[in-house]
């Protein structure tokens, strides 16, 4: 899966959330591993449950993100983000709504209370890292 666009047409087709899960576990799956030093504190996405880390910087005029989980499908949720926001523009991502994507997506009705706080955490961080580029 190559875009967001891509991801909500498998979406559509995939009534049964388990099976949406297991494509939000094959995204993660398929992101690169990460070089060993995004793993610190500076990195580290604090209101996660789980351990998390993302990276971000400013590549050829657009955000690249790095990024990496200890549980499967917060790594597959990063995979969701980046599909969302990878190589977008600084503003492009800061005025892309989220909130409405991933609502458009289900996901806000079907991840738990702590994943969903976890989530938006990691979208602060990458808002956040892209305001600072803009």
């Amino acid at each position: 899966m190559k875009t967001f666009d891509e991801l909500r047409e498998t979406f559509e087709f995939l009534p049964d959330w388990m099976d949406r899960y297991a494509v939000i576990i094959d995204l993660g799956k398929a992101l690169p591993k990460p070089p060993d030093d995004l793993y610190n504190d500076a990195y580290k996405v604090t209101g996660c449950m789980s351990q998390v880390w993302v990276r971000a910087a400013m590549v050829d005029g657009g955000m690249h993100y790095e990024g990496d989980s200890d549980a499967a499908i917060v790594r597959g949720l990063i995979g969701v983000l980046f599909l969302a926001l990878q190589h977008k523009t600084p503003n492009e991502v800061v005025e892309f709504d989220l909130e409405a994507a991933f609502a458009e997506l289900g996901l806000a009705n079907n991840l738990s209370p702590n994943r969903r706080n976890g989530f938006y955490s990691m979208v602060g961080v990458m808002k956040q890292a892209a305001a600072g580029l803009a």
